[in-house]
């Protein structure tokens, strides 16, 4: 639970510096060094996910399935292009490679519109909005 707690910040805080702090058009050094450092606590904690899925050393990783595999393996590829682009930008070579950039897009929209609303984690979301509107009717009944 600790490591799911962990990856989701990870990710919320790097999506924060990303998009309201705007990790890859700055000039500020310390948003720059904020971003990277958030990137490397997102790849260790992805990769001990995947360590445990593989060694499966806890009750929560011993019945994985391939989806399981498959939103695991997106976001790993989500993270490590996201910090691929920023060291290209770093390096000044991105306009030279846009391969990369194209590949950034290609696995961004891959989750937004395929994984993310109807892989099998989203059921939180969707049983939360369901309890919800289910409140909501019995109140008003």
């Amino acid at each position: 639970m600790q490591t799911r707690i962990s990856e989701v910040l990870g990710y919320l805080s790097l999506l924060f510096t990303t998009v309201f702090l705007d990790w890859f058009s700055t000039q500020s050094m310390f948003i720059i060094i904020l971003g990277y450092v958030e990137s490397a606590v997102i790849f260790m904690v992805t990769f001990d996910f995947m360590r445990r899925r593989i060694i499966k050393d806890k009750e929560i990783s011993k019945h994985s399935q391939p989806s399981d595999w498959f939103f695991v393996i997106w976001l790993f590829l989500m993270g490590l292009t996201a910090f691929l682009v920023r060291v290209f930008i770093d390096i000044d070579i991105l306009e030279t490679n846009v391969w990369l950039y194209l590949i950034q897009l290609i696995v961004l929209v891959q989750w937004a519109l395929i994984i993310v609303p109807f892989g099998k984690w989203t059921h939180f979301l969707y049983r939360s909005f369901a309890m919800y509107f289910q409140r909501i009717i019995e109140l008003t009944a």
